[in-house]
């Protein structure tokens, strides 16, 4: 009888010896993943996608949620099992509710676990040629001379470039007028009209209008300069240390994903955001490939709702 009892036992500490952390790593994925899209588009996750599709043999799924700012999205991921088979594709307007809203129905730290970031990207800081300044610092010398004149178009409250504009306010201690518009398309005519004077635009959008000599770009809000834009300084550079507004995608799991599996997705997106045709078909849509670690998009998650943060309580910024 003791023989069977040690026999059972020593069976027993042999299977927990097989269950190890890598495990489920190993066995990921079992099957479909679903990544899910509430703001932005849907083509760099589907580039990424199809390539870890064929790379697992299991498909990776974008299933487009739209509509309610992100959070109809944010609450089928936030309620999924956590086992990595679900996944949201995370972009700035999460960190940027996080600041804004007190009680926002999901809060980007708290219900979500970091996997990697995909792709960055710049805004521009462009002018309406009638504008006489050249530089950053030009403009902020005639924002400073006429006080409250200068106005700024953005697309909507909250948004990226209202935000970028009140932090330029804030930095370069100027009086600026927000001119929102329900989008950035319906807000270019009239900056091109000259009737708003300035703004801070997608980069893709706005460099054509640049290069025909419609608008002028002064300065990109990358914290370095930006391939797309190689030839035009930072915001942060021309006097305005610290000053940094990117738009980006990244993937975001359910709060209580393994390690391991966490892991297993983020060094497989690393090893697809590496291959040299994502990376040109990202730098066509005005994405940057930007890989990092579970733990570097840790910080930069919570370093971009800090600073939303503190720009949104500055200016005293409502949701609409």
């Amino acid at each position: 009888m003791n023989r069977l009892r040690y026999g059972v036992a020593g069976c027993c500490f042999a299977i927990l010896l097989m269950i190890t952390p890598e495990a489920p790593a190993q066995a990921f994925p079992a099957r479909p993943v679903r990544l899910v899209v509430g703001t932005g588009q849907d083509v760099i996750p589907r580039l990424v996608g199809d390539k870890l599709s064929g790379m697992w043999g299991q498909q990776v799924i974008v299933d487009p949620r739209p509509g309610g700012g992100g959070i109809n999205a944010a609450e089928i991921v936030a309620k999924a099992p956590p086992d990595g088979h679900t996944w949201l594709l995370s972009t700035a307007v999460y960190t940027i509710h996080a600041g804004l809203y007190a009680k926002p129905p999901f809060h980007i730290v708290a219900d979500y676990a970091p996997v990697t970031l995909v792709g960055t990207a710049t805004f521009l800081l462009a002018v309406n040629p009638s504008v006489p300044a050249r530089s950053v610092p030009e403009l902020i010398k005639l924002a400073r001379e006429k006080p409250g004149q200068l106005n700024y178009a953005s697309s909507g409250v909250g948004t990226p470039p209202h935000l970028a504009g009140e932090m330029l306010k804030s930095m370069a201690r100027v009086d600026l007028f927000h001119v929102p518009y329900k989008s950035v398309a319906t807000s270019i005519p009239d900056l091109l009209s000259g009737r708003v004077q300035m703004s801070f635009i997608f980069a893709p959008t706005v460099l054509p209008f640049v290069k025909s000599g419609k608008l002028r770009a002064l300065a990109v809000t990358s914290v370095k300069r930006s391939e797309i834009a190689p030839d035009l300084p930072t915001v942060a550079e021309s006097g305005l240390p610290g000053f940094e507004v990117v738009g980006w995608n990244g993937i975001h799991v359910p709060k209580g994903t393994s390690q391991a599996i966490i892991g297993r997705i983020n060094a497989d997106t690393v090893k697809v955001i590496r291959l040299p045709d994502v990376r040109e078909r990202m730098m066509a849509m005005g994405f940057e490939a930007t890989e990092t670690t579970v733990q570097e998009f840790d910080a930069f998650t919570k370093a971009d709702v800090a600073r939303w943060t503190k720009v949104v309580k500055e200016a005293k910024i409502q949701p609409e």
